[in-house]
């Protein structure tokens, strides 16, 4: 199954960045910016998180959460997002079950998790996708997408 613009996000479950468990259902209500980025503390995946969380107020002013999921383990995670003082959830999938459901595609002969964004409205439905290895250019198109909800 690969989930495209129009489709409802199925309920899933992960870890966060503090060992607690997520569930999607409990998160919404409101507008999702989901991003799928290949590994903690790596330049371009740093730039990208640093971009989100210097424009976390803004989202958050429309609404919208950030959710930043890699195959990083919870404790990772926790290092990353204290690192560099990540106000966002970071969820762990180290099986690969996330991305599997969302159908995030590899790069680089498949060697290379992908970096995609899926923006989600407030009844859980994709209203866009965003795939490129460009980090920093997925927090305008997705602060853009959500500003477009309103």
């Amino acid at each position: 199954m690969s989930l495209k613009v129009g489709d409802k996000v199925p309920n899933f479950r992960a870890k966060d960045q503090h060992g607690t468990d997520f569930n999607w259902e409990e998160h919404q209500g409101k507008p999702i910016v989901l991003y799928f980025y290949p590994k903690d503390d790596t330049p371009g995946c740093t730039a990208q998180a640093c971009g989100f969380r210097d424009e976390y107020e803004d989202f958050k002013g429309l609404g919208a959460e950030v959710i930043g999921v890699s195959g990083d383990s919870e404790k990772a995670h926790t290092k990353f997002a204290q690192k560099y003082k990540l106000p966002f959830i970071l969820l762990s999938d180290k099986d690969k079950t996330l991305r599997k459901l969302f159908d995030v595609p590899t790069n680089l002969l498949g060697l290379l998790p992908g970096r995609v964004t899926y923006i989600i409205n407030k009844e859980g439905i994709i209203i866009e996708i965003f795939n490129s290895m460009k980090a920093v250019n997925h927090i305008p198109i997705a602060l853009n997408a959500v500003k477009n909800m309103k």
